[in-house]
């Protein structure tokens, strides 16, 4: 612990002209980002790295650095601690000190400045910004050695008063420039955290349009790439539902008064598939589709799916046709395996496949007005905890005559 150590660039980096210029960076995880390193060493800046406050102490009584890296959020207090005793020490008071760190707590800056602190340097940084930074300490330091040796010199030589004026000039000029270059570097953090926040509030914005056309567990598979979009589900129940008698329906309303009319019972069909935490998939003219236990295996679907056939009767029942006639749903419901995902390129939507959901839809399109067909299977896994009539079986192509039911509430 503790055991300093020398940075050399590697082959790849270009030969730098050793500036005699050296900065002893505190560094208790043991780890910088090359870009930094090699950045500093083009630079011709030479890094001298310690892994604690002990050991920079250690290599503070021998050869003095012009400046020190300090991490800020890693030290704790610590940190603070020893910027204070080098702010009180004679010979090390006049080195400038840079912390950096995470630095969202407002109260972590203060604190570095108040313990004599020259620059904080927030994380993430950029390298260049880094080295922009320490050349402004640099340049300041050297200004602040010559102007000093030059009055030195002057006193030494009794020199008069106009020279004496001349240096104050120059130093008043640059500090000018220096503070003129230092707000032209934080217009440019400025500007650069900015665009970061734009581009942050732009991903946002595409993230939630993504949300409302494919589930959350699906979009989080395309911002990661993970193996195909195409997924089989053991375990599903598939619903379909459709406004019985729809088409002359449509003729007694304008197309406005009919989009409308739709809008306002499938957003609550939304409502109603929201609560009960099961997946919308599509609606096509008059015909709305949702799953359970699709795109996350959930125990438990089949009854929340039969909840929700239930509701969207009772929510129906409250629109009425023109002359006033209550409208009415025909659903089919079904339980089994499918498969699920995005295909294609263009337009692309989630979507089921499979002999489950093609039982689903005859179940609801062979279904009577204002019940609830449901398979057999469906039944099985219902029958403890809703009530069932029985109904008529049903010739399924492929598969013969089907049994099913009229579910008709919880018991």
């Amino acid at each position: 612990m503790g055991r300093a150590r020398w940075h050399s660039t590697s082959p790849m980096t270009p030969p730098a002209v050793d500036t005699g210029f050296y900065i002893l960076l505190v560094d208790p995880t043991g780890y910088q980002q090359a870009a930094l390193l090699q950045a500093l060493a083009i630079e011709g800046l030479v890094v001298y790295t310690v892994g604690s406050v002990t050991a920079a102490w250690a290599c503070l009584t021998g050869r003095l650095p012009h400046l020190i890296l300090l991490e800020a959020s890693l030290l704790g207090a610590s940190s603070f601690d020893f910027c204070q005793q080098l702010q009180q020490g004679l010979e090390t008071q006049s080195i400038p000190v840079l912390f950096w760190g995470q630095g969202q707590a407002q109260g972590d800056r203060l604190q570095a400045f108040a313990v004599g602190g020259a620059d904080y340097i927030p994380k993430p940084y950029w390298p260049a910004e880094v080295v922009a930074r320490i050349k402004l300490q640099v340049a300041r330091r050297e200004t602040q050695q010559r102007l000093q040796t030059r009055t030195q010199k002057m006193i030494a030589n009794h020199s008069p008063s106009p020279l004496l004026a001349n240096l104050q000039r120059a130093l008043h000029q640059q500090t000018l420039r220096l503070k003129e270059q230092n707000d032209r570097l934080q217009q440019e953090i400025d500007e650069r955290q900015e665009a970061e926040l734009a581009l942050r509030q732009e991903q946002q914005k595409s993230e939630k349009l993504l949300l409302n056309i494919l589930p959350e567990a699906v979009v989080e598979q395309l911002k990661q790439f993970q193996g195909s979009l195409a997924e089989r589900f053991d375990d599903a129940t598939v619903l379909f539902a459709d406004i019985v008698n729809f088409t002359p329906l449509a003729a007694q309303y304008s197309p406005l008064e009919l989009v409308n009319l739709l809008n306002q019972i499938f957003s609550a069909f939304d409502r109603l598939a929201e609560h009960y935490h099961l997946e919308k998939i599509k609606t096509i003219g008059d015909a709305y589709m949702v799953v359970g236990g699709v795109p996350v295996a959930r125990p438990g679907h089949a009854a929340a799916v039969a909840d929700m056939a239930l509701a969207m009767h009772e929510v129906v029942s409250e629109f009425s046709h023109n002359d006033r006639t209550p409208l009415q749903l025909r659903i089919g419901i079904n339980t089994g395996s499918v498969v699920a995902g995005v295909i294609g390129i263009k337009k692309f939507s989630y979507d089921l496949w499979g002999d489950t959901v093609n039982v689903a839809s005859r179940m609801e399109s062979q279904g009577q007005p204002g019940k609830i067909q449901v398979t057999e299977t469906t039944h099985h896994r219902l029958a403890d905890r809703f009530e069932f009539q029985p109904g008529p079986e049903i010739p399924i192509k492929g598969k013969g005559p089907m049994k099913t039911y009229y579910l008709v509430g919880r018991l």
